[in-house]
């Protein structure tokens, strides 16, 4: 590890990749960019690294042997192991990207990857972890019958309670908070994923379905999308 560049309460990634060239390439450049990093090859390293050494933030490649990325996350969440997750997925495999972001995944990148924005994206995810644990603001946020009540951590919907994973909480609080103005993608990638040099706005319409599917469904929509502008969540009106 590279003393020089690794603070004192560096923040611990665990690397879950079975290929030992691309362990070995994370390895040395999170290291070097002022990660600890600790890797494995399968689910069982994975659970065993978990439990000895828990991570800050987790890179999770999707194709595995014995159980996949998927089935891995799934397994890490019942654990109530809620740390982000990156997966690292092949080129255009659209069903990879909208399936990992379904079960709670919080970003991905394809490969062949740059690991320079492998540690940008891990840094983006930290941050924004960060900002969410922070001191709440005690306030409660409504829009008509949906709630978010930042102290307690609760979103309820005509009273009912709403599970949201730790980004679709982010995502909401973001779209309660500017409630009536249409955000773009890239604001919202920006402002709820910490982007600012092009994020794939794919992760901001898979959880934009998701939120929608929790707060709207079978309810009077509040959650709209503005074509060729972007989203806005305000109250049902008479236009």
């Amino acid at each position: 590890m590279n003393a020089a560049n690794t603070p004192a309460t560096a923040d611990r990634v665990l690397v879950i990749d079975d290929d030992p060239g691309i362990r070995r390439l994370l390895i040395s450049a999170l290291q070097f960019a002022g990660f600890e990093v600790d890797a494995a090859g399968d689910l069982t390293e994975a659970l065993d690294q978990v439990a000895r050494r828990p991570p800050d933030v987790i890179v999770l490649d999707v194709m595995l042997p014995g159980a996949d990325g998927f089935e891995i996350l799934q397994l890490l969440r019942a654990r109530a192991i809620d740390v982000p997750v990156l997966f690292l997925t092949a080129r255009d495999a659209v069903e990879d990207r909208v399936r990992g972001l379904r079960l709670g995944g919080d970003d991905y990148v394809t490969k062949p990857f740059s690991v320079v924005e492998v540690g940008a994206r891990l840094q983006a995810l930290l941050r924004r972890a960060r900002s969410g644990t922070s001191a709440a603001e005690e306030t409660l946020l409504r829009c008509g019958d949906l709630t978010l009540d930042d102290p307690r951590h609760e979103v309820r919907r005509a009273g009912q309670l709403i599970e949201l994973s730790p980004t679709e909480y982010r995502l909401l609080h973001y779209l309660l908070s500017h409630q009536g103005q249409v955000l773009s993608r890239a604001q919202i990638l920006e402002a709820v994923w910490q982007y600012n040099f092009g994020g794939d706005s794919v992760v901001v319409e898979r959880f934009i379905s998701n939120l929608r599917r929790k707060i709207d469904h079978g309810r009077t929509p509040l959650l709209r999308t503005v074509r060729g502008v972007g989203y806005t969540l305000r109250e049902q009106d008479d236009t």
